[in-house]
């Protein structure tokens, strides 16, 4: 047995879970990862990805010296060709390219991709980095993408938008609601502490979704809605509880406003109205507005199906309108909870990696939190005009808003919808600077790749789903010259700051990682009681912890709301998404398998690539007759936006008529079929619906047949579903 030179306590790399991890070091390299079983919020739990997908560290593929593109005076389409460079070098080229745009076309020409695979403390020196020196805004990141929709409507309704209750009340839950989410595969370790509650406890699980995800097995009732009519049901719903009186009438009439206008509105949304849209039997509806609202206690969960939408806020209101009428909120095992994606994707948007705000929401147009940031960042006067977001900065690249984007490990070629229209905006930019451990579809395009650490090369903090403030810790040193995020970006922010020659320096010479930190907190209140000593006493701190006798807030809302009261909104059901045709027949929507995440940037260089190295479409058995198609068939699927080659997996998870493919892969990018229509207010693009045509066609020339036939992989997953 090989025994460990030593072992590191650090947080799981991937999803918003925030699992504590063991990892095994010998001679440098991860050979082993556990979990301790004594310590929130895993207990011992691991998902595949945590235990078997973090040799991606050690890729031959990492980027390990500074790059710079030879051929920039070639389109940003041809391969790039590469010469390495030196830190210094690199630097010098990255602060006069910036500094030059700046004064010539001004600093708000300049974006910036904040990270939420990074620490706190990079995502908080970037967005300072861009605010102070260039006076932009423009900073944001891939929240945009996946929970924008949550965001805006849960700021809407109640005045904050982080997961209100904590996964350690999820064992516990008397009721529950799933919805968007196929939790098994995009967060399985909380998946297992919902089963656990159907098992143990008896709880009553609803599930609604187009999709029949596994938590479909363990469900009282399941509503199979048709795609994108998720505000009529929710508002049925409504409607029975306010019909038969379920409301909580207390509740509504001390901390809610609204809600007298806003049941006026209900008065034509009857069960059978909603049944004519959304497919699900006017009783099962009922069913369910009366298991909800009759529960003692009840939380809703819910995942990128309700927030990919160009309706994602009105779905995310009238979630949070049911919540508001049945009491739902502010006490153990009730909540509004959207899970969070990726490992720091909380923790990035907390960090300021949004364009209103800077850390912890306090925004860039409220004139005293604005005084704050510029006492604590050298008297640096700042913008007070909120930014440019994801969506708006690709737009902003094709009429010379914007100039140059720095990339902190994010790949907006993977990542936008309509990937098209992506390439044509990343063509007109003047500089693209990513700064990664690979390079990735939006690296091969760059004027300069850094290379950075991994998660297990430096040290920090993320913060997961439930506003969990948890350590990263160092385990192995830097691969090649890579160096932490955090580190790179206060080298540049001096160089620039010399070439400006500004009189007082924002403050860019930290000792570590934890003097960030401690900057960070000075300036948000919800952090004040935080510090890496009582992280590493605690195990992780949920803000808001506002000082350091203060025992941090697993759930929200007790008292108040941020708004004050909690608002109803009116809604009425209508859709502007494209919708299938004679042309387009099969309507689209995306997501995750469970041994893959996101870009597939890290898992694709792991060893869980030979378990499902590929893509594949899911078709309705009835779909596949139809078309004369089997499993492991090849076709072309094809958008008004562009097309793709992939292979059939035919399988009834998805309805007839519905299609799913994965957005993991690169050589079939699910995100050159999707539309880049966008939600007016959260402005997230509409992933979960677009339309679509598939056809049959021969195997490409650049795909070899894989090792793990298809017909085994559905299997296959069921069985990898179960938490290790």
């Amino acid at each position: 047995m090989i025994e460990a030179d030593k072992t590191v306590l650090t947080t799981c790399p991937f999803c918003g879970v925030g699992c504590q991890v063991n990892l095994h070091i010998k001679d440098g390299m991860i050979y082993r990862v556990d979990a301790p079983f004594d310590m929130a919020p895993n207990y011992g739990m691991l998902c595949v990805k945590g235990r078997f997908g973090t040799d991606y560290v050690m890729h031959p593929s990492r980027v390990k010296t500074p790059l710079i593109r030879v051929n920039r005076d070639e389109p940003r389409s041809n391969p790039p060709v590469w010469r390495e460079a030196t830190w210094d070098e690199a630097l010098d080229y990255v602060a006069e390219n910036l500094t030059r745009i700046a004064s010539e076309h001004g600093g708000e020409t300049i974006a910036a991709y904040a990270c939420a695979k990074a620490t706190n403390e990079d995502n908080y020196l970037l967005q300072k980095f861009i605010r102070a020196s260039f006076g932009s805004n423009s900073v944001d990141h891939c929240a945009r993408l996946c929970h924008a929709g949550s965001v805006t409507g849960l700021q809407l309704a109640i005045g904050s938008s982080a997961m209100s209750n904590s996964i350690a009340e999820m064992e516990h839950l008397d009721t529950f609601i799933v919805t968007g989410s196929n939790t098994t595969e995009t967060h399985p370790v909380i998946s297992n502490f919902l089963k656990r509650a159907v098992r143990k406890n008896g709880a009553k699980l609803i599930v609604i979704d187009p999709r029949q995800i596994e938590l479909t097995d363990f469900a009282t009732l399941w509503l199979r809605q048709n795609v994108g009519s998720d505000v009529a049901l929710w508002q049925a719903m409504a409607h029975v509880v306010v019909n038969e009186e379920l409301y909580d009438k207390d509740f509504v009439a001390r901390r809610t406003e609204g809600f007298d206008d806003y049941i006026e509105s209900l008065e034509h949304c009857t069960p059978e109205w909603a049944e004519e849209i959304t497919g699900v039997p006017a009783e099962d509806i009922r069913q369910a507005a009366r298991t909800y609202a009759n529960a003692g206690a009840a939380a809703i969960y819910w995942g990128m199906g309700i927030s990919q939408s160009v309706h994602g806020t009105d779905n995310t209101l009238a979630v949070a309108n049911l919540a508001l009428m049945c009491g739902h909120v502010g006490k153990p095992g009730t909540g509004l909870n959207p899970l969070r994606g990726q490992n720091n994707v909380q923790g990035c948007s907390d960090s300021g990696g949004l364009p209103p705000y800077f850390t912890a929401y306090q925004r860039v147009d409220d004139e005293a939190a604005r005084l704050k940031f510029e006492g604590a960042w050298g008297g640096r006067e700042l913008n007070p005009k909120p930014g440019l977001t994801v969506t708006e900065i690709m737009d902003g690249a094709l009429d010379g808003k914007i100039r140059a984007i720095y990339i902190l490990g994010e790949d907006p070629m993977s990542s936008e919808p309509n990937l098209a229209h992506a390439r044509h905006a990343m063509e007109h930019l003047e500089f693209i600077v990513c700064q990664d451990i690979f390079i990735n579809r939006s690296g091969e395009m760059a004027d300069v790749i850094l290379p950075s650490t991994s998660f297990a090369e430096k040290d920090g903090t993320f913060i997961n789903s439930d506003r969990r403030v948890q350590r990263v810790r160092k385990a192995i040193e830097p691969i090649g010259d890579s160096r932490p995020d955090w580190e790179i970006l206060c080298d540049l922010a001096r160089r620039v700051e010399a070439r400006m020659g500004v009189e007082a320096s924002a403050g860019y010479d930290y000792a570590d990682a934890e003097e960030v930190w401690e900057e960070m907190r000075s300036v948000t209140p919800d952090f004040w009681g935080i510090t890496y000593e009582r992280i590493a006493r605690e195990g992780g701190v949920h803000w808001p912890c506002p000082a350091a006798d203060h025992p941090g807030t697993p759930y929200l809302f007790e008292q108040e709301f941020p708004r004050g009261r909690g608002k109803f909104w009116e809604l009425e059901y209508g859709t502007d998404s494209e919708q299938p045709d004679a042309e387009y027949p099969f309507i689209l929507s995306t997501g995750r398998v469970l041994f893959h995440w996101h870009g597939g940037t890290m898992t694709r260089r792991s060893s869980l690539d030979a378990i499902w190295p590929e893509a594949a479409i899911e078709l309705h058995p009835a779909d596949a007759e139809r078309l004369g198609l089997a499993t492991s068939d090849w076709v072309n699927v094809k958008s008004r936006r562009g097309q793709i080659t992939l292979r059939v997996l035919v399988t009834g998870r998805s309805p007839e008529g519905v299609v799913f493919i994965p957005f993991h892969f690169a050589e079939a990018a699910a995100n050159i079929l999707t539309n880049n229509l966008v939600d007016p207010r959260a402005k997230i693009p509409d992933y979960k619906l677009c339309a679509v045509a598939i056809e049959k066609t021969s195997a490409p020339d650049d795909r070899p047949e894989t090792e793990v036939p298809l017909t085994e992989r559905g299997a296959m997953q069921d069985r990898a579903q179960q938490v290790h």
